[in-house]
């Protein structure tokens, strides 16, 4: 069977098929990853000659025992740039367009794309957009044969489908094209990634070559533009099901801006050599809180990044939600050294199959060690060293949609101290009432450091969900969209979890890790009005006035900052203020024409600096 047999491809599609010198359909993942190391070498170049530059090194692919080392040559190219995503088309959107970024239409540069992959030898590799149970879609993408470590990361992340296994008549409903020498004859070197929405297919054009912008978030924007058209979102979060020692269970969504700790809440918890857990390190006052957890929760993934609430899931009054990837972009910042995690480690040296590996420091046919981390400059690791894990080699993981009893938010917050006071006055553990929860995932803080993407510097807001960056639409729809799915599923609780610090103390993602344990035992995150404090700061809800873990009760300061004697009321009351200024800002762009009634009274309440009771009254649970 020959391809047009095999595919029923649009027009454009089939004129590229009919011009390129080859064309290569993948066999299988194995197929794949020898095309990514050119055949089985030991280093294979990813270079290509440019116009007017010459020959251009844009990475090297080493193959090693537990599979393919990719490492970009440029620092810049081993994290997403945030501004890449720019919109092609003349749809309605709130996101900056081809032609406003770059001054003409896109038209010319889509056909200028068209004829560069005639000149080139290819692969198409279909592969599932979302889960195939429910919401699933027919996608592509075609690409330089010698990019193929691109497109088996692609694979991995989404849904490969084997050559013999193509359904007769395949019609891609979404299509990546990849053109990467594009970055350096059009746009300064920099990463773009360009989202052309059409009647009958999405295409999405990616000038570069890390994934993320576009094999990973790209496919994201595929799934947020259908759910803006049906009525539905895919939420930016992980999922886990935590099961107790004593075989109690809750499910908790783990959402949150890049680096807010999704892929951290499905890891067990970090533990030092005898068996103990640093809470928390103040490096001024050289203080170490150590607790003792004795029998931890097993956890049961879901999902990593992309969580699909598909309206045909929803049963009752809970959320329900199943993964809409099929592998997972595990960042590795965290693990600086053997012992860290050794779930981890030992799925990574001893995969299942040979597995990707991008900015991790290998030699060809050495064991890829992921504490071995690339260098961006002597003395300074690439902050973005990422494994993509297929979900099926994860033990315990779940397939089937679950509903979800707590969902979560994650922020990186700074340090803050009396002497530099700052946002970061965050305890361990905040409820929030489901319409202030609500105003947290309209701002999304990015937070402090973040790892994933190539730092803009102070504080910035991914928006509705935190999955806005990757939207093509309208800021105001999914805003909609996200208040009725708040208001569909009130039987879901709501908490806010810091990272990295709280108050003074150093954490990393040790609150999530302890906070989990404790959700799991209480089994909800329904408390009593007399085991709740009001936060000083209304924008945190609700603080504990304790909390135990396995018998150990944290400190007051860690669950109200302000108690901290390195912090204390003025230093937490001048971070409050850079907080709620901050959540003001970014709240102004949410009140246009089209924002639902109780959006706007939920928004207006937090501008009047509302009580928490007027958010409880908004939205009303049992």
């Amino acid at each position: 069977m020959n391809i047009n047999e095999l595919f029923d491809f649009n027009e454009e599609i089939s004129d590229i098929v009919a011009h390129a010198p080859s064309i290569t359909i993948p066999e299988d993942r194995a197929h794949i990853l020898r095309m990514a190391t050119g055949g089985g070498q030991d280093e294979f170049k990813v270079n290509f000659e440019v116009e007017g530059k010459g020959l251009v090194k844009e990475v090297t692919v080493m193959k090693c025992k537990n599979g393919v080392s990719v490492n970009y040559i440029e620092p810049y190219m081993r994290r997403r740039d945030p501004k890449c995503m720019c919109i092609g088309d003349d749809l309605p959107t709130d996101k900056t367009t081809y032609k406003e970024r770059f001054g003409k239409d896109f038209e010319d540069l889509r056909q200028e794309t068209f004829e560069w992959l005639k000149g080139q030898e290819l692969i198409i590799m279909p592969f599932t957009s979302g889960d195939p149970k429910h919401g699933g879609y027919e996608s592509i993408i075609i690409a330089p044969r010698n990019t193929a470590f691109f497109v088996g990361g692609l694979g991995d992340l989404q849904g490969f489908i084997p050559k013999d296994q193509i359904r007769k008549g395949f019609k891609p409903k979404a299509v990546i094209y990849l053109a990467p020498t594009f970055r350096h004859t059009h746009f300064d070197g920099k990463q773009v990634v360009v989202h052309n929405r059409l009647d009958e297919i999405h295409e999405v054009y990616s000038f570069n070559l890390y994934p993320g912008p576009s094999a990973k978030k790209g496919i994201y924007g595929v799934l947020l533009t259908i759910g803006e058209k049906e009525g539905w979102i895919t939420a930016h979060a992980s999922t886990v099901r935590v099961v107790t020692p004593y075989d109690n269970s809750v499910v908790i969504m783990h959402e949150g801006a890049s680096g807010g700790g999704k892929s951290e809440m499905i890891e067990e918890i970090q533990r030092q050599a005898d068996g103990s857990v640093v809470l928390g390190y103040d490096e001024e006052q050289d203080e170490k809180l150590i607790i003792e957890v004795g029998d931890t929760c097993e956890m049961y993934p879901v999902t990593d990044d992309m969580a699909l609430c598909h309206p045909s899931y929803q049963k009752g009054r809970k959320l329900v939600v199943s993964d809409a990837e099929a592998g997972w972009f595990l960042r590795f910042d965290h693990i600086k050294e053997y012992g860290t995690s050794l779930e981890h480690e030992k799925l990574t040296i001893h995969p299942p199959e040979p597995l990707i590996f991008l900015n991790m420091d290998a030699s060809p046919n050495s064991t890829i060690l992921i504490w071995e981390h690339k260098m961006d400059a002597p003395g300074k690791p690439c902050p973005n060293p990422r494994v993509i894990m297929p979900r099926h080699f994860v033990d315990r993981v779940i397939d089937e949609p679950v509903e979800v009893d707590i969902r979560s938010f994650g922020v990186r917050m700074p340090r803050c101290s009396k002497g530099d006071p700052t946002y970061g006055i965050v305890g361990l553990l905040h409820i929030l009432p489901p319409a202030l929860a609500w105003i947290w995932r309209l701002v999304s803080p990015r937070g402090y450091a973040n790892p994933s993407i190539v730092d803009t510097g102070g504080m910035s807001s991914e928006g509705v969900g935190s999955y806005w960056p990757f939207a093509t639409g309208k800021l105001v729809t999914q805003a909609n969209l996200l208040l009725d799915q708040i208001v569909r599923t009130p039987d879901t609780r709501y908490v806010l979890i810091p990272n990295q610090h709280i108050g003074s103390y150093k954490v990393g993602f040790v609150a999530e890790w302890l906070d989990r344990e404790f959700l799991a035992r209480k089994g909800n995150a329904k408390f009593r009005p007399d085991q709740l404090v009001e936060s000083r700061c209304p924008t945190l809800g609700y603080s504990l006035k304790s909390l135990r873990v396995d018998g150990y009760d944290v400190p007051k300061g860690m669950l109200r900052t302000n108690h901290q004697l390195s912090v204390g009321d003025e230093a937490y009351d001048k971070g409050a203020k850079i907080l709620n200024d901050f959540f003001k800002q970014e709240l102004s762009k949410y009140l246009v024409e089209g924002l639902n009634d109780l959006g706007r009274e939920i928004i207006e309440a937090y501008m009047n600096n509302a009580p928490l009771s007027k958010y409880e009254e908004l939205i009303q649970v049992d």
